[in-house]
């Protein structure tokens, strides 16, 4: 049984065309990814940088529940979901971040398990098994019970289905789905085209570098924050943020960010004036997620929003998306 597995992922891309019949459609859960190892020893769970994090998230623990005397290694995304039922990253952001919830936490913010693929079974790698036969042995398990589920996917081919499933997504404010070839093996670790991610909004994962300090209301605290991606080993300036923060994210990140102060920018190129004033400058260790219209044509992010920390990323591996 392998001991850690980096999660493959899927590239920018849109929904198949001609050959919708080679694919599959999943939701894009809009969570944190984690793989999951049961066996006679319980349950491990790693991030996706690798991290142990079933502290994080004790209702995993079920798993060996649901497969006893088995051991498996599942893939999925732990997602929080609002009371109206959709996934929110910002409800998650309270149990992101706390590697020994109470049961006050747990039951505050409660998680789910969705399970999506399936890559070791019983002394087997079924890394070079096709997509769909992976898929049919994760359904033969019948992990769905308590926080844990094991959706089914929807054929691409039944394009009055997958128009359904895509007005749904828009409906309901969802992230988008993700395609996946049937034919296709998993290849940890590596970001392929046989998977696709299709968005219905743009984000966009951000490297923090800075902040200026807040007026008025946000007085004494972060009023915005200083973003940048990398450009091979370059930390170039791609504009800030200073909106989707709710009180406690700006609580949180006063306190994360002090510790980080340094006195010189950490950008490889020149930042504005009208941002470098007054800025505070942070070594860029913390990743975070916005929303975002569009990238002008100075390369800045147009209208970015707040989505939250991302502490299952590597700041060096954030790159402008497609």
């Amino acid at each position: 049984m392998p001991g850690r597995v980096a999660p493959m992922l899927a590239s920018p891309g849109e929904l198949p065309g001609e050959d919708a019949a080679r694919w599959g459609l999943e939701l894009k859960w809009d969570g944190v990814r984690v793989i999951s190892y049961i066996s006679a020893e319980g349950v491990r769970a790693t991030g996706r940088r690798g991290g142990e994090v079933a502290g994080n998230y004790p209702e995993l623990s079920g798993l060996a529940d649901l497969l006893p005397g088995r051991q498996a290694i599942l893939d999925g995304e732990v997602v929080a979901f609002d009371r109206t039922g959709r996934p929110s990253f910002e409800l998650l952001q309270r149990r992101m971040h706390v590697a020994h919830p109470d049961r006050h936490v747990i039951r505050e913010v409660p998680i789910r398990y969705v399970v999506f693929d399936l890559l070791f079974l019983d002394g087997h790698v079924l890394y070079d098994l096709p997509y769909a036969d992976r898929r049919e042995l994760l359904q033969a398990l019948e992990l769905t019970a308590g926080p844990i589920e094991a959706p089914s996917h929807l054929h691409a081919s039944d394009a009055e289905q997958v128009v359904e499933l895509l007005a749904f997504t828009r409906e309901q404010e969802l992230e988008g789905l993700v395609a996946k070839r049937l034919d296709s093996p998993y290849r940890p670790g590596r970001r392929v085209d046989h998977w696709r991610k299709v968005k219905n909004f743009r984000t966009q994962e951000v490297v923090v570098g800075g902040w200026k300090p807040g007026k008025g209301r946000r007085a004494g605290g972060v009023g915005s924050l200083l973003l940048g991606v990398y450009d091979a080993d370059r930390l170039c300036f791609v504009g800030h943020v200073g909106t989707g923060f709710t009180d406690r994210m700006l609580d949180e990140m006063t306190a994360l960010l002090h510790p980080l102060e340094t006195p010189t920018s950490p950008y490889d190129d020149d930042v504005p004036r009208e941002f470098a004033r007054g800025a505070r400058w942070v070594r860029p260790r913390l990743v975070g997620e916005v929303a975002y219209a569009s990238w002008t044509a100075e390369r800045r992010l147009r209208a970015p929003s707040w989505r939250g920390l991302r502490d299952d990323r590597n700041p060096a591996d954030v790159t402008r998306e497609p």
